[in-house]
């Protein structure tokens, strides 16, 4: 793991990240994992009689990754008061339920980068099995 960022790199605050933990991260890609603890609200109510963590969480989880790989190529967080956000999703494809307990392994590539945007795509697995595919755009906002 690089020393530039943590997951405090990001603005996202519990209950609202998706991260626990930054496995691996380089200047294209980066891995992280979070655990979808059962005690988590929103399994309280969707699907309450069969939890299933929302697919928008889901995806969430890699646009927080995705925030993560861009404070890393810009070298940690920076002291200019922005703040990394997603301006595009597309090709989301839901393949595996994630149920509480389950831990979403996160993979997030940079596939190109043109005038400060971010285009990349975000693996979600669960128990080596792919949950999530998304592709997304990052940029960097006034804060």
């Amino acid at each position: 793991m690089s020393a530039l960022i943590s997951i405090d790199s990001i603005p996202h605050r519990p209950p609202f990240r998706f991260v626990d933990e930054i496995v691996e991260v380089d200047q294209g890609r980066i891995v992280t994992r979070y655990s979808a603890d059962a005690s988590a609200p929103f399994f309280a109510g969707h699907y309450p009689d069969h939890p299933v963590m929302p697919g928008v969480l889901i995806c969430e989880s890699a646009f927080q990754a995705g925030a993560l790989l861009v404070a890393h190529r810009l070298g940690g967080i920076k002291a200019d008061g922005k703040v990394p956000v997603i301006t595009r999703i597309g090709d989301a494809r839901f393949k595996k339920i994630v149920r509480p307990g389950d831990t979403l392994e996160v993979e997030v590539c940079l596939d190109d980068e043109l005038d400060g945007a971010y285009f990349m795509t975000g693996r979600v697995r669960v128990a080596g099995v792919v949950a999530v595919r998304v592709t997304f755009v990052a940029m960097m906002a006034d804060g």
